[in-house]
């Protein structure tokens, strides 16, 4: 556990851990400008928050900056992120004057369900001396779909869009919403072969 430890704090003075620490402290301004309903703010927060996650992994490879540290603070600043979005976001579509988008509210637990259990996955992974599985293409296009339709749906949604209010209608909103919940889902499942692989791995090692 303790040589564990040290191997993630080796090396981990990068620009791209900069980049993941900066994004997790975005994650409490970001929700204070939201409830505040600066919602301005909140989508250039949000869209600062996306492009550093996304120049973060370019920077980490072209400069062969890859950590073990940073293996996991980019995970977990989007988790971070992803449970603040989930968390305002539910609040406001329960509120909601649409009744569709009231009724549709519970869609947002999908993401706090993943995310709850990937945060429990990996701290015991981290407890046992495994390390918490990197992002794969399908957890990468989650991601990025879930930062966009978020953005699109505090831009233009019913209730609360900052650019035109309702431009999307209600229906729409919803589904790109259960997209976003699928591809999260689909990101969910291809974490799970690199886990079984490291359990057994350490069970052959034994």
């Amino acid at each position: 556990m303790d040589t564990n430890i040290k191997d993630l704090f080796s090396n981990w003075k990068t620009i791209p851990n900069l980049l993941s620490f900066l994004r997790i402290i975005m994650v409490p301004i970001f929700a204070v400008l939201f409830c505040k309903e600066y919602y301005a703010w909140a989508v250039f927060v949000l869209a600062l928050s996306g492009l550093s996650d996304f120049f973060d992994g370019k920077i980490a490879r072209k400069f062969n900056q890859i950590s073990a540290l940073g293996k996991i603070l980019d995970p977990c600043a989007d988790k971070l992120t992803q449970i603040t979005i989930a968390i305002v976001l539910y609040m406001t579509f329960a509120g909601s004057s649409d009744e569709l988008v009231k009724k549709f509210s519970w869609i947002f637990l999908v993401f706090l369900i993943k995310e709850a259990v990937m945060v429990v996955g990996a701290t015991i992974m981290l407890a046992t001396g495994l390390r918490p599985v990197a992002a794969e293409l399908p957890g990468k296009i989650a991601t990025f779909a879930f930062y966009i339709i978020m953005i699109a749906i505090i831009a233009f949604g019913p209730d609360i869009g900052i650019i035109v209010n309702g431009l999307i209608p209600s229906g729409l909103m919803i589904a790109l919403i259960i997209i976003s919940a699928i591809l999260t889902l689909v990101a969910f499942c291809s974490y799970i072969p690199g886990v079984l692989q490291q359990v057994r791995e350490k069970k052959s090692s034994k």
